[in-house]
Formats: C-alpha cells, structure tokens, sequence
C-alpha cells in the first residue's frame, strides 16, 4: 500500500539519506551564530593569561554581539559561551584534544596522517575544534564571535582549555529582558 504511493516513498527514502538528518547541526537553547553584519554591537574581550576583561558582560535578549576576541597572553585561549555544564563536557573534549597532542599551549595543530590508528570517532567532533559557540585565539592574534541571544539566561564566557578554567579563565554573561 504504502509501497504503491511512489512520491511519498521517494520523500521519505531521500530524507532518511540526507546528510542533514545523519550529522544534524548542535542547537543552543540561549541562541545561535550570527554573520556579524547582523551585530547591534561589538565588545572587545582582551585575554591575558589565566583572564578575561571584561570579567562580566550584560546583553538583552535579541540582541545580537560581535565578540571581539584579543589574545594579550602567551598561551593558547578559547571563548566558549555556555553554562557551568557545558563548559565542563567541552572541558573532557578539550582534554582529549591536549592528550592527542592536537592541542599545544600555543597552538591547535591539524590533524596529521600520523594518527591513523586513533579512534577519531570517539574523539571530541572527530578531533576538531568547530563548535559555533567558541573560537580559540592564538597567541598575540584577534579572533571573532558573532551571536544572537535568543532569550534571558545567566550565562559564563570561559576558556575551557586544560587547568585555564579552573585558574579563573571564566566571565559572567547576563542576558536581560
């Protein structure tokens, strides 16, 4: 029966095979990435080593930001907004980024050839650092975040690479009404 209606088996064949349906994009319940020609506004975040300034940020909801992100410091940082939960999962992967020896103080390097033998599956997103909600910043380099808030939430900005959180690499992030 179902079999006879041909259209609707074509839909539902070509939507199980869709590479969409297979690796479907991360949802963040605060908000989502943005072009940043879309900010209402820009706030520049300096990095030093072990820090953030601003240590604290207030946004409304809706509003869309530009995170200007400036590395002062001698090691490697990452932005990451999120709660304390997410930023403590994203900690595990960045662990497992460092141990892999993909993640230096310094530097992310790319995956080489040479780690063939790896369970690249069981690995943080197959050993690459892609989430939206972050961005890691080279020593002495600028980088960019772009994000529209979607509702009100008491949020952190953190570095979520190995021992930075834990020596006060964290900013809080409100988000108002």
């Amino acid at each position: 029966m179902f079999l006879r209606n041909r259209p609707a088996f074509a839909v539902c064949l070509l939507a199980l095979s869709s590479p969409l349906w297979a690796s479907p994009a991360p949802t963040y319940d605060f908000g989502e990435p943005a072009r940043a020609a879309k900010a209402s506004r820009s706030i520049e975040v300096t990095m030093g080593d072990m820090s953030f300034d601003p240590r604290a940020i207030e946004i409304k909801a809706g509003e869309t930001v530009r995170f200007v992100l400036v590395n002062k410091g001698q090691l490697l940082h990452e932005f990451n907004l999120g709660d304390a939960a997410m930023h403590a999962s994203h900690q595990q992967e960045m662990l497992q980024m460092q141990q892999s020896g993909m993640l230096t103080p310094t530097a992310i390097k790319e995956m080489s050839h040479d780690m063939a033998g790896m369970d690249h599956g069981s690995m943080a997103h197959g050993m690459q650092h892609d989430d939206p909600n972050s961005v890691l910043v080279e020593p002495g380099k600028t980088g960019e975040l772009t994000w529209t808030f979607s509702k009100a939430v008491n949020l952190e900005f953190a570095c979520n690479i190995p021992g930075h959180y834990q020596a006060g690499m964290v900013g809080k992030l409100t988000v108002s009404q």
